[in-house]
């Protein structure tokens, strides 16, 4: 399964202080390490370098995409964000304007989405968006 990762993953992932046992990061490390089928686009790529400060954070980053397939969005992509953000809108869902986009570009290029932000978990309920669960594990 090809994944495409959220703003909210690679952010925990780049963190020293993130706690090194959540499931979300641990799927992202095995998928890189596994030679997987990563995506991203340029927007989580702008706000990673906007969250993070220095050099060395930029550099890191920077070098960490260099080798990841960039998803360059389209009109259609854009006219298909709106219609999922209003979809979720009628059913009470609020899905900000970049999310509704990153679902889109999931759907659009039958990716999972690798996430730790739970307004997905609400759009996923009125989309067809696949969204990348830990294993459940027994007691």
């Amino acid at each position: 399964m090809s994944l495409f990762v959220d703003t909210s993953v690679w952010s925990l992932a780049f963190r020293r202080d993130s706690p090194g046992d959540a499931p979300e990061p641990i799927r992202l490390r095995v998928a890189l390490a596994s030679r997987e089928a990563v995506y991203t686009t340029g927007i989580v790529l702008q706000e990673l370098l906007q969250g993070f400060r220095g050099p060395t954070a930029r550099d890191a980053i920077l070098e960490r995409f260099a080798s990841l397939p960039m998803i360059v969005p389209d009109r259609d992509d854009h006219v298909a964000a709106a219609d999922i953000r209003n979809t979720c809108r009628r059913h009470g869902v609020q899905l900000g304007t970049i999310d509704a986009l990153l679902a889109r570009l999931c759907l659009h290029h039958d990716l999972e989405l690798l996430t730790t932000d739970g307004d997905f978990l609400h759009a996923a309920r009125h989309t067809p968006l696949r969204i990348w669960r830990p294993p459940y594990r027994a007691g």
